[in-house]
């Protein structure tokens, strides 16, 4: 941690830095009729969003995004299929700011993937098409991987190309 003296009016100040590193995962599907879903939680706030968290000491980020999806969402059944980036945010926490830094993967669900679980802390979950996903998401950023993730898809011949968004 570091710390950093300032100043405000009105609110407490920062007193603190935080450096946080997570992972999380893309879920996703192809449906009976052929078409590209990906499963997404609500957190606490209503926003709906991917499974990540805090990766732990010795673990792998990829691991970290496996054992999050498995806690968050109850998919335990997974094939990894690429590393799709890393997005960086900002938060106070108190006297705190915090920088975290999530790296996200791409994987697809296999067996029974109806059969999905949420956290008791989360407000939801469900599949949603890629289109309602990538609007109803709340971080834009994961949005923008959302897409690449269809593109890299597309590339592995999995699901048809579409025009270019």
């Amino acid at each position: 941690m570091q710390r950093v003296l300032t100043k405000s009016a009105g609110r407490s100040t920062i007193s603190e830095i935080s450096r946080e590193a997570t992972a999380g995962g893309v879920i996703y599907r192809i449906n009976n009729q052929g078409e590209l879903e990906i499963l997404l939680v609500a957190d606490h706030f209503d926003r709906w969003t991917i499974p990540k968290g805090h990766i732990e000491e010795g673990e792998t980020a990829q691991e970290t995004a496996i054992r999050e999806i498995g806690e968050e969402a109850g998919v335990h059944q997974l094939e990894p299929i690429c590393w799709l980036g890393k997005i960086h945010f900002r938060y106070r926490r108190e006297n705190i700011l915090v920088l975290m830094s999530t790296q996200i993967y791409l994987f697809k669900a296999l067996g029974n993937t109806d059969d999905i679980q949420k956290e008791d802390w989360m407000n939801g979950i469900k599949w949603f098409s890629y289109d309602q996903a990538v609007d109803i998401i709340a971080y834009k950023d994961i949005a923008k991987l959302i897409k690449l993730g269809r593109r890299r898809l597309e590339q592995r011949g999995e699901i048809e190309s579409r025009d270019r968004e």
